[in-house]
């Protein structure tokens, strides 16, 4: 699969919302997310531009949990890239098995997010521990999907919603590690 993904920091969360509003787009559901990263003892992830986490999600009652890894972004204009995941049972035995084969724990990034569905795509407003509100809008491609169209439809999408600057290339960890 292949993660489309623009995502920008919002000045005004009111008038975001008010927009979302405009365009009959309703939220859908809120989650709490914890992410814990991971280096790899092998490949510098910060200089292949990859990641590997584990992710817990809790909505309510409800508890999640996957092993996502991200590939190279493979565009200058968004964080498009491969992502493969897999749902688990247990995020402290996968913390586990990382750390026995080598792997390091890098950072915990915690956050509320708020789902909104619009067409095929998923828009999300994060409230990231440590940093500003974000809006990220995102859809899941096949491998050998032509990407930049989707890209288009995305920052067509920002411009509906009157956001036209503070797009942001780099993930929560890099932006959280950068501070």
């Amino acid at each position: 699969m292949i993660e489309v993904e623009i995502k920008a920091k919002i000045k005004d969360l009111n008038e975001v919302k008010s927009q979302l509003n405009a365009l009959n787009i309703k939220q859908c559901k809120e989650e709490n997310q914890e992410d814990l990263y991971f280096q790899s003892p092998i490949v510098d992830f910060i200089k292949t531009d990859e990641a590997l986490r584990i992710r817990k999600i809790m909505e309510n009652d409800k508890k999640e949990v996957f092993i996502t890894y991200k590939g190279p972004k493979i565009s200058n204009e968004s964080k498009t890239r491969e992502e493969i995941e897999i749902n688990i049972e247990d995020s402290e035995k996968g913390k586990k098995i990382f750390e026995k084969i080598g792997f390091k724990t890098v950072r915990t990034v915690k956050k509320k997010r708020c789902y909104y569905k619009y067409k095929k795509f998923i828009i999300s407003l994060d409230f990231v521990e440590g940093l500003d509100p974000y809006m990220e809008i995102e859809t899941i491609l096949e491998e050998n999907t032509n990407y930049e169209n989707i890209q288009n439809e995305i920052f067509e999408i920002f411009k509906k919603l009157k956001i036209e600057d503070g797009f942001e290339r780099n993930s929560y960890l890099e932006l959280l590690e950068n501070k």
